[in-house]
């Protein structure tokens, strides 16, 4: 015992005074730290005798190539990715995470063109944390600038309810607007003039709900799925107002005199959220819970839902597109949002919004994009199914489908009409001799440039290839 406090005490009289320190290799447990002589050179340094050139790996097709080329690299099948393209770059011996770096090869191995660090424009909602409902009936996620910091104008909550669910009765101090990605659902809500509503929405549809509208949420007997988006990218689904923290927060004695009940009433009343739970099922005649005021029902021109899902597509040379906003659906005011379908090898072409973000979601398919942000900063990403994108306004980007599926992902704007500027439109309506001065483009080249806006153009599903 004597001699471990005498060892111990010369071990920090060491450290204080700058004496002799004890050797570098010792019998028993070392300490937590170490002595003052392995700062710097000494005779003593060991060098490991491992290679770190010997790192095993196989490129994939077009990882060779010019990396301002930058051909999509499809990372999906490859055991150790590496951060190579072209002459640039070099192995990575590791630690690394080979999941991730199969889903994010522009990150991995970015195209020449990339430059600098956009904003983060992608959040993969499988990233956020669940909140879980009660009773297994539903969860869901949420996407905001505490996961994406520029993402400011708008966020995101995905939202699962099994068959017969309720989301409880809540509102919002922001729009909530929301697209169905299967399933149906029954909606009701009742405005500040006592007008009510409700509707049966399914897979497709949209509704929006306006600031301080309250409003209520139940599967039908399918369940239901369906991505809301906000007009704040601070919102919280946490910061949701319930019903049942409103009875919870009030003393019952102001409940029973609001009510006009007796006390005995809120006996068995919940002692906090609900947020999403089970219920009885919705009826299938609607008229039974179709209650109306003196107020009347809200009138037609201002329903908060529309049948999207029945709306055809318009069709394009790469895909189709179909338009919601307030042209069509009065009461989101402020929402504009576009569907768009690209099929393989094809390319939503080069595009910006000079009056809105473009907050995106991710429905189907695999997909990349390149966040140019003036003068010279960009920045290309991976998106998978399920992934949130966003777009600053008059930022240029484009959605290529990097996958052997239809890409489908869903445009949301904060604008009274959903409208972009491509690219191509402004280039194909300028003077030739303008463009070609500008750019050095041969004349065969400004001859095929195209004055109409495309949307979705068509492109090989060889992405190897130019």
């Amino acid at each position: 015992m004597k001699s471990v406090l005498a060892l111990t005490l010369f071990t920090l009289l060491s450290y204080v005074q700058g004496a002799p320190t004890l050797p570098r290799r010792q019998g028993g447990n070392p300490p937590l730290r170490g002595p003052s002589d392995l700062l710097g050179y000494s005779s003593d340094n060991q060098l490991t005798d491992q290679t770190t050139e010997e790192v095993p790996y196989t490129l994939v097709p077009g990882q060779k190539e010019d990396a301002d080329l930058g051909l999509y690299l499809d990372f999906s099948n490859t055991e150790n990715p590496q951060p190579i393209r072209g002459s640039k770059g070099g192995t990575d011996p590791g630690p690394q995470n080979p999941a991730i770096e199969r889903l994010n090869s522009d990150k991995v191995a970015p195209p020449g063109t990339d430059h600098g660090q956009t904003i983060n424009a992608n959040w993969p909602m499988s990233l956020g944390r669940a909140k879980m409902g009660l009773e297994n009936a539903g969860w869901s996620r949420e996407e905001n600038t505490v996961v994406m910091p520029g993402a400011t104008a708008m966020a995101g909550v995905m939202m699962r309810l099994e068959a017969g669910a309720y989301r409880e009765l809540h509102w919002h101090t922001a729009g909530e607007w929301a697209l169905l990605l299967n399933g149906s659902a029954r909606i009701q809500a009742v405005d500040e003039n006592g007008q009510t509503f409700i509707d049966d929405v399914t897979e497709g549809d949209v509704w929006f709900f306006p600031s301080g509208v309250p409003h209520s949420i139940q599967a039908l007997d399918v369940g239901v799925e369906f991505m809301l988006v906000f007009d704040d990218g601070f919102f919280s689904e946490d910061a949701t107002f319930l019903a049942s923290e409103i009875f919870a927060h009030n003393p019952k004695s102001v409940l029973s005199k609001n009510f006009d009940l007796p006390i005995a009433a809120f006996d068995n009343i919940p002692d906090g959220e609900l947020f999403i739970f089970p219920g009885t099922p919705a009826p299938v005649d609607i008229e039974e819970q179709n209650v109306t005021t003196a107020a009347g029902p809200i009138p037609q021109a201002g329903a908060y839902s529309y049948h999207f899902s029945e709306q055809p597509a318009h069709q394009v040379a790469g895909g189709s597109v179909k338009i919601v906003d307030p042209l069509t659906f009065p009461v989101a005011s402020n929402f504009a949002a576009a569907v768009v379908t690209v099929h393989p090898g094809g390319m939503r072409e080069i595009h910006w919004h000079p009056s809105s973000d473009e907050w995106s979601f991710f429905i189907s398919g695999q997909g990349r994009a390149t966040l140019f942000e003036a003068p010279s900063t960009a920045t290309t990403f991976d998106f998978h199914a399920g992934d949130v994108g966003y777009f600053p306004k008059s930022q240029s980007h484009y959605v290529e489908n990097t996958g052997d599926d239809d890409l489908v992902f869903l445009e949301v704007l904060q604008a009274d009409k959903f409208s972009d500027i491509s690219l191509g439109q402004w280039l194909g309506s300028t003077s030739k001799q303008i463009v070609g001065d500008t750019l050095n483009l041969p004349d065969s080249a400004l001859d095929q440039l195209k004055s109409e806006k495309q949307y979705v153009v068509a492109g090989s599903t060889n992405l190897t290839q130019t």
